[in-house]
């Protein structure tokens, strides 16, 4: 007996219509943002091989990962993010080509989602890796595009946050405790589970360090952020990450009048081969962040080619559900209709192809009965009927 015929898989479903009219205009748009900065499409493959994430810098925990067996008996993976393989692409297809590289993709990324989270296992994603400079210049480059794409894909009101993950990491090198528990304090400053936080810090001790992370979770805002955080904890490494900082804050400042761009240090990504500023992105009708990325020098350098990198990807489906329940989507309308008498069926398709090449959206009859096609085409707001007896 069969059982899962008529449904799709958990986490998945399939899409119709207007959606996908509102995707295709997103698709679109948010491409001809990175083509008009110089950025040129790559496509990666869906499965990829899962030493590809089984790296020094892996955040991909294996029972998060679809997997597959091929016929050789190697382990396959279906990608959960796009950006290791671009990296593996850059040092392999790639690795002669000038510097920078301007790459941006639009592509599928499968990873399974906890039980009753209500996520999907299938995201759409669009997003630019900026490879070859570790200036501030490509930061600003980067970040300028992210803040075009949230205006891009906002149907309201927008915003981006920026930190950098270099300064949690210098505070928790500096924390002996291991692996497991520094994990443990990642998760609750980017949870910001204030009391929970609290809770473990004590059980470490009482010292710098730890009145620092504990109050990591409550240092966003604006300018004065620096301020504070210099405060709770200064060293020349993090300083130095500080200043660098606010620096960019300021630039940033100059494309932002609403308050739209913050500062968050507490923003502490899992992903681990972020090395120093990180950006996620907000739209309304959302309270997860639509857009994320970041600045991440290491990676390809574990492919064997050590240059570094920064980028962003944006989550095509939740924008795209934002925007199918805010915006008033049109499904494109057919302005005639053939009908072919009997014999003159192969008439009627090459006066449909004339009619089309004027322009008009043009659906052929299928139906000799003259009425049920009036009938279909009053149904369907069809306003002309084009009868071909000869």
């Amino acid at each position: 007996m069969k059982n899962y015929d008529l449904i799709t898989p958990e986490g998945t479903n399939d899409i119709l219509f207007k959606e996908c009219i509102v995707r295709r205009n997103l698709e679109k748009s948010v491409s001809e943002l990175f083509y008009m900065r110089g950025y040129n499409e790559i496509i990666t493959p869906a499965l990829e091989f899962f030493d590809l994430f089984n790296l020094n810098s892996r955040h991909f925990p294996q029972e998060d990962l679809y997997k597959m067996v091929d016929r050789k008996g190697r382990l396959l993976v279906l990608r959960p993010d796009s950006t290791m393989p671009i990296a593996r692409v850059t040092a392999t297809r790639l690795r002669e080509a000038s510097l920078p590289l301007r790459l941006c993709y639009n592509q599928y990324a499968y990873n399974i989602s906890p039980v009753m989270r209500g996520r999907s296992d299938q995201i759409e994603q669009a997003g630019i890796e900026l490879i070859g400079s570790s200036e501030k210049t490509a930061d600003l480059e980067v970040i300028e595009t992210a803040v075009s794409v949230l205006q891009e894909c906002s149907c309201g009101e927008f915003s981006l946050e920026i930190g950098d993950i270099g300064f949690f990491r210098e505070l928790m090198n500096q924390l002996d405790v291991d692996d497991a528990m520094k994990e443990t304090i990642r998760d609750l400053i980017e949870s910001k589970n204030y009391p929970s936080l609290n809770d473990v810090l004590d059980s470490i001790g009482d010292n710098n360090i730890t009145k620092a992370l504990k109050m990591l979770p409550r240092l966003f805002g604006t300018e004065e952020v620096f301020e504070k955080a210099s405060k709770l904890f200064s060293d020349e490494k993090t300083d130095r990450i500080l200043e660098n900082l606010k620096q960019l804050y300021k630039d940033l400042s100059r494309l932002d009048h609403n308050g739209r761009i913050t500062v968050d240090l507490g923003m502490v990504n899992r992903t681990d081969y972020y090395t120093g500023v990180i950006i996620k992105g907000y739209i309304e009708g959302s309270g997860d962040p639509v857009l994320a990325g970041g600045r991440y020098d290491k990676l390809i350098s574990e492919f064997g080619y050590d240059v570094p990198a920064t980028g962003f990807a944006v989550d095509i489906d939740a924008v795209a559900k934002i925007k199918i329940k805010k915006e008033n989507v049109r499904m494109r309308k057919t302005d005639t209709i053939v009908y072919a008498c009997e014999g003159c069926e192969m008439s009627a398709v090459l006066k449909a192809r004339e009619l089309r090449n004027r322009g008009k959206i043009v659906e052929m009859a299928v139906s000799y009965d003259l009425a049920e096609v009036r009938k279909y085409a009053q149904e369907f707001g069809i306003s002309e009927i084009v009868t071909v007896n000869e």
